[in-house]
């Protein structure tokens, strides 16, 4: 086990490895309510322990943000799975101009540093991480967000099949708003509301949407309390959990569409082809069709 008292931690490293941090301040985009890494002033944090995020660029980013922030001389301990970036986090540390010690334990590489890392490789991996408007998309987003520099085929397939929506309605799990952008199209929606659990795509929607009718939400979406009664939902529900495949998120979205729909609401779904949605719409919808298949994915209308 590393022998650090942390005060401020990203994700959930786990605890059998870095201790206990019950008390630690959480800086990760992921959880509601956590402060924000590049709001910290530089020099301003002590003892940091970060589950590092899977993808170069993002892990990069964050490792350079929590490396500016760091008080000199306090120290950095990163770790993750072997096999989801832990195997990278010595190389990146090294890119980003420090000297780390590396260990293992229980399946995940351990990197100690103390910073402070050598500055314009630091603020380098900082400006790769910003956000960025896609000029193909015509929409900003930040590496790190779900299908950040594309369109997701799923989304993309329900674009297709989308109808004028009308009334009040949700997106569940909005991202940067690809969706909403479509469904704001009918004159006839009155209210949406957008919610995502990641801070960065809520950022991201609110720069993409400027609408009187939106309502943005950083938020998981299963436990919003305020929300009844609507129309419809729109959705691309989530599979993957702390980087494992967990169909009982995706479900779980599916019965908090039925539970805010009102009698006769739509909820409108797109999905992987293998994940097994029919089993949970049918006893919570009136009403449950596939209306189209292809690409590896599938779409769902259904009426409750």
């Amino acid at each position: 086990m590393v022998e650090v008292e942390f005060e401020n931690i990203y994700g959930a490293p786990p605890q059998e490895i870095v201790g206990a941090y019950g008390a630690a301040v959480q800086f990760s985009p992921l959880v509601p309510g956590a402060q924000s890494l590049e709001d910290a002033a530089p020099g301003s944090l002590n003892g940091f322990a970060i589950l590092a995020p899977p993808g170069t660029v993002e892990r990069r980013y964050t490792l350079a943000l929590a490396l500016r922030a760091l008080r000199p001389g306090t120290r950095l301990v990163v770790l993750a799975p072997k096999d989801k970036g832990g195997a990278r986090i010595i190389g990146d540390l090294e890119k980003l101009g420090c000297d780390a010690v590396e260990t293992a334990r229980r399946h995940h590489r351990i990197c100690v540093t103390s910073g402070p890392g050598d500055a314009m490789a630091v603020a380098s991996a900082i400006e790769d991480g910003r956000p960025q408007r896609l000029d193909d998309l015509g929409l900003w987003s930040q590496p790190g967000v779900f299908s950040w520099n594309r369109i997701d085929p799923g989304s993309a397939l329900l674009l297709e099949h989308l109808p004028a929506l009308s009334g009040k309605g949700a997106d569940l799990g909005c991202g940067i708003g690809v969706l909403a952008r479509q469904v704001l199209t009918s004159p006839k929606v009155t209210d949406l509301t957008m919610i995502d659990i990641d801070r960065r795509a809520v950022d991201m929607a609110k720069r993409n949407i400027e609408d009187d009718r939106v309502r943005l939400l950083w938020a998981d979406a299963r436990t919003v309390k305020d929300l009844t009664g609507l129309d419809f939902v729109v959705m691309n529900p989530p599979f993957h959990e702390g980087g494992l495949e967990n169909q009982a998120l995706g479900q779980t979205f599916v019965q908090r569409a039925a539970a805010i729909l009102r009698k006769g609401g739509m909820c409108w779904l797109t999905a992987n082809r293998h994940l097994p949605y029919e089993a949970i719409l049918k006893p919570l919808f009136k009403h449950g069709t596939m209306i189209a298949e292809a690409d590896g994915y599938k779409i769902y209308q259904a009426q409750k």
